[in-house]
């Protein structure tokens, strides 16, 4: 902790700065809260108040007149791993106290322009990896990857363009390109199930991260950050099955088409964990990881992926994430807590995209929207997310209480205002023990001094008169 407490100004500069980064994270608004009020008390300041919002920060420091408030409307940014991870080692410096907040400021300046670790055909590459080894795990059949390996590259050298408008309408345009190809290839080459091969090359663009993160604001109570979060994802869904049926439209294709099929699988048993790997491998080189973190991703997806699978023995294919997002909460919280580890949101990104909630959703808007039998598994679909996001707050109520035992209830508390306050009443002893300076008895005696004072005042108006 700094000896000398932090300029007002520079320090809500700061703070809106951390916190637009961790928006930029896609980390959850009460952990960006609960970590603005541990950096403010770090520079000596208690009188610090935090709203975050997924496009709006405000920070007050100072308290009644004196209180300053500062805004900041989010820009949308997401960060990169190698981003995301040199913000996390700034969050710890600060909230050590050891960075001055000026210095803060150009650090996080420094981070918003890092220039990735590799070049565009290593990030390229990485994507098409990436893309594959989901179809592996999705529809596995070397056809069906080999497809996904062709669709990756070419998404991923699209999103190369860095154009603002064109992101908005980019996942339309994916989802339409990956489906036309699908569709007239599924035809003539055995690659599985088609719609669930799409869900390959679509895996950056599915929200799984934002539908499970909006789940755990609304069960911790931020009712305004996890509806607008959850509207923004399942938005985003309905834009990429937009872009399936009308590709499918172009196509012909019939109804019965868009319901999942069957996958014949045809890959040796050791098959997933080749495609685990390769997400890993595709992550890594396409988001720009830090070298030191790959292993703990791949240690993360493979607890996430072995959690699945055993839902799915235990429990059925529904709520199965619920068993991998509990089994990998706990240790994507310890690897936070090491030395040498990762930062939690760099782990728990591919973790989401492997147990695919935004995939179950697409494919449920899609069945919904393009035949009559489809509400049910939208249903199961938002089962599906629901689940997961259960098993990420289970498993974090279970991590920190094994580390940092219970915490006491918040109690309802309004702050009279200094000038408006009473006097704090005297303890029971204080009032009955004669001497004391706020005594009962002192009261009296002052009582009657005064009483004796007025009689003697009137006695001499009397006689005067």
């Amino acid at each position: 902790m700094t000896d000398v407490v932090a300029d007002q100004a520079v320090l809500r500069r700061f703070l809106l700065g951390l916190a637009e980064g961790m928006n930029a994270a896609g980390e959850s608004v009460d952990k960006v809260g609960e970590t603005m009020s541990a950096v403010s008390l770090a520079y000596g300041r208690t009188d610090t108040d935090v709203v975050v919002l997924p496009t709006v920060v405000l920070i007050e420091t100072g308290g009644g007149e004196d209180g300053r408030v500062a805004i900041r409307s989010a820009i949308n940014v997401s960060f990169r791993f190698d981003q995301i991870a040199a913000l996390y080692r700034l969050i710890e410096s600060a909230q050590a106290g050891s960075i001055d907040p000026l210095d803060g400021i150009n650090r996080l300046n420094e981070i918003g322009a890092m220039r990735q670790r590799f070049g565009w055909p290593v990030r390229v590459f990485g994507h098409a990896v990436l893309t594959t080894g989901l179809a592996l795990l999705l529809a596995p059949t070397w056809q069906g990857a080999i497809i996904a390996f062709a669709l990756g590259a070419l998404l991923g050298l699209l999103k190369l363009v860095r154009s603002p408008t064109l992101q908005l309408v980019f996942p339309v345009f994916a989802a339409f390109v990956s489906a036309l190809a699908v569709f007239l290839i599924s035809p003539y080459v055995e690659i599985g199930d088609p719609i669930r091969l799409l869900i390959a090359p679509l895996a950056t663009f599915l929200p799984g991260g934002v539908l499970t993160t909006a789940t755990v604001e609304l069960a911790a109570g931020q009712m305004v950050a996890g509806a607008s979060r959850l509207v923004f994802g399942l938005v985003q869904l309905a834009l990429l099955a937009f872009g399936i049926l009308a590709a499918g439209t172009i196509v012909g294709v019939d109804d019965s088409s868009y319901v999942p099929l069957e996958t014949s699988a045809t890959l040796p048993w050791w098959i997933p964990a080749v495609g685990v790997v390769l997400f890993a491998i595709g992550n890594y080189l396409h988001f720009s990881a830090p070298r030191a973190t790959f292993g703990w991703v791949l240690l993360t997806l493979f607890v996430a992926y072995t959690g699945q699978q055993l839902g799915i023995a235990l429990v059925g294919q529904a709520v199965s994430g619920f068993i991998g997002a509990l089994a990998m909460t706990p240790v994507v919280l310890w690897i936070a807590t090491l030395r040498h580890g990762a930062p939690s949101q760099l782990t728990f990104l591919p973790a989401f995209w492997l147990l695919v909630p935004g995939a179950a959703g697409l494919v449920g808007i899609t069945e919904a929207v393009g035949t009559s039998e489809g509400l049910e598994s939208f249903a199961t679909a938002l089962t599906s997310v629901m689940s997961i996001a259960l098993g990420v707050l289970i498993g974090t109520a279970l991590y920190r209480v094994v580390h940092h035992g219970a915490e006491e209830i918040a109690q309802f508390h309004i702050e009279v205002p200094a000038a408006l306050a009473e006097a704090d009443e005297p303890s029971f002893w204080a009032r009955i023990l004669p001497g004391t300076p706020r005594s009962f008895w002192g009261r009296r005696k002052e009582a009657r001094r005064a009483d004796a004072g007025a009689q003697a005042r009137h006695d001499d108006a009397t006689r005067h008169d």
